[in-house]
């Protein structure tokens, strides 16, 4: 199958500009540039899609250029219901850096980074109208559909100009690099057509780009949001076991359609995937297959293991099997404790609320519903002590099937 072909089976072909851009994908080998603004130190899993398209393409042999907007980042892009807060210059500093080396390791060393602050930081506000506010028209703007949709509510003259600075950039590396295409996520279909009527307007020449539909769970919430918050591709930020359990997770109803766009299986790799998967969905194939794709993608093959043991150990309730440090990241969310070297069992189980009263825990105890580090305890005066703790540090007790509590004891 040619790329452009694969491109539109796999659902990420949404708007394009130039008419010959099937052949340019195709049959020649050219440089194109994606990029985004440093607001955070780390992208997340949303950027991952557009990451994931170009390096597609880049395995393709077309050029990549990652473009981190160290100058319009700035400025911020203008969101559809609200202006974006001003970030210091020092915070998008340290942004841009921690952006571009995760963008570098990604790609293997093999992208071109670029920052626009570059070209754009001795560009005088004066020449800055002249060369390019000259050649587009405020109604042309005013067309733009993000601009549009804030005009009622009110726009800030920086927020309207941030489409002629992200014009400039692609006005620039096309002149620089001959880089003849920008690939960004829909919502930046109107910041790419600027910049293509620039390349026009001033060097009398076509230029090209596609945008990806934007990628979104079965209830229109983005992907890669977790509870409202973003999962990070930076492994201190979201462990590979949190991004595996938010994978592992997905919806049937999405999960064909993410390994199309997530990951670099063939087509016919994807569809035997489909229809072993139909055939048994509470094995979830499918679902283990994006994981493993992405997270060793994203951050190898010893972290896709990893996270794959934390989290069977954790459902099987081999609790043993694995180190503290593992237990730590698989349950990160779950309530600590802290209490003093050998106190017994019930009076831990009562004292901490882990049960409502002495009665209560002794039913539990009785019942089998009680284990430490995954064996089953029935010992109300069982003493808690370092000697039994895992690497002496700490004991995991779960109350019934599915209440966790982290115990370690305090000096």
């Amino acid at each position: 199958m040619k790329l452009y072909d694969d491109l539109m089976w796999r659902g990420l072909i949404k708007d394009v500009a130039g008419e010959d851009l099937e052949k340019k994908l195709n049959d020649e080998k050219i440089t194109f540039y994606w990029g985004t603004d440093p607001t955070a130190d780390s992208l997340h899993l949303g950027h991952y899609s557009s990451l994931v398209t170009a390096k597609r393409l880049a395995k393709a042999g077309h050029h990549p250029i990652l473009l981190v907007g160290g100058a319009t980042g700035l400025i911020g892009d203008p969101r559809p219901t609200a202006e974006r807060e001003i970030i210091s210059k020092e915070t998008v500093l340290n942004n841009l850096e921690g952006i571009k080396n995760q963008v570098s390791k990604i790609f293997d060393g093999k992208a071109e980074v670029v920052n626009n602050y570059d070209w754009t930081k001795d560009f005088s506000f004066l020449d800055f109208l002249r060369d390019i506010g000259k050649y587009i028209n405020v109604n042309y703007i005013l067309n733009k559909d993000i601009i549009k949709r804030r005009l009622d509510t009110g726009i800030t003259f920086a927020e309207f100009a941030y489409t002629l600075i992200q014009g400039n950039d692609f006005l620039h590396l096309f002149k620089e690099k001959n880089c003849v295409m920008q690939v960004e996520g829909s919502d930046q279909w109107g910041n790419i057509t600027t910049g293509i009527e620039l390349i026009k307007k001033k060097l009398g020449k076509d230029a090209y780009g596609f945008t990806m539909p934007l990628i979104l769970d079965k209830f229109g919430n983005k992907f890669g949001k977790s509870e409202g918050n973003a999962l990070w591709l930076d492994k201190n930020k979201t462990s590979s076991y949190e991004l595996y359990q938010y994978l592992i997770n997905t919806d049937d109803e999405m999960i064909i359609h993410y390994l199309k766009v997530f990951t670099f299986l063939t087509k016919e790799e994807i569809e035997e995937i489909e229809k072993k998967h139909n055939e048994k969905r509470e094995d979830r194939l499918a679902q283990k297959t994006l994981a493993r794709e992405i997270i060793t993608d994203l951050h190898g093959k010893e972290e896709y293991e990893k996270a794959l043991k934390i989290s069977e150990n954790l459902f099987n309730g081999n609790i043993k099997e694995l180190s503290v440090n593992d237990i730590l990241v698989g349950m990160k969310e779950v309530p600590s404790i802290k209490i003093k070297e050998n106190e017994i069992l019930i009076d831990v189980l009562v004292n901490n609320k882990i049960v409502s009263s002495k009665r209560e825990a002794r039913e539990f105890l009785n019942a089998g519903a009680i284990s430490i580090n995954g064996a089953v305890e029935n010992d109300e005066n069982k003493v808690m002590s370092k000697s039994i703790a895992l690497e002496e540090k700490l004991f995991v007790i779960r109350r019934g099937k599915k209440k966790y509590f982290l115990v370690s004891i305090g000096e």
